[in-house]
């Protein structure tokens, strides 16, 4: 199986939303955003390349099913890795995350 890691920014991203459904609404619902990104990861190590290349850097978008959010991310096949490059809430700008893509 595919190895994976978040941009440092994505990492942000993802305890800035966990941290806000914690605060803004319960542990059950924060527990739940991260089940959801946690089985959004193993979905894409399991079929990286099924989602569609989106973006320019074979950047692809997988959109979660409970939550606002997707994942921007692109798959290595050269490594067998899986970078996570956004965390991106759907009330964001599109495109704010391109320049961490290298």
């Amino acid at each position: 199986m595919a190895s994976y890691g978040f941009h440092s920014e994505a990492a942000d991203e993802y305890l800035a939303a966990t941290r806000y459904y914690l605060d803004h609404s319960s542990p059950l619902v924060a527990a739940a955003f991260v089940a959801e990104i946690e089985a959004a990861i193993q979905t894409l190590l399991a079929s990286p390349a099924t989602w569609p290349v989106i973006e320019e850097n074979q950047i692809r978008r997988y959109l979660l099913r409970r939550f606002p959010y997707s994942l921007y991310y692109r798959w290595e096949a050269e490594q067998d890795r899986v970078s996570i490059y956004a965390i991106m809430h759907f009330s964001k700008l599109p495109g704010y995350w391109r320049h961490r893509v290298t």
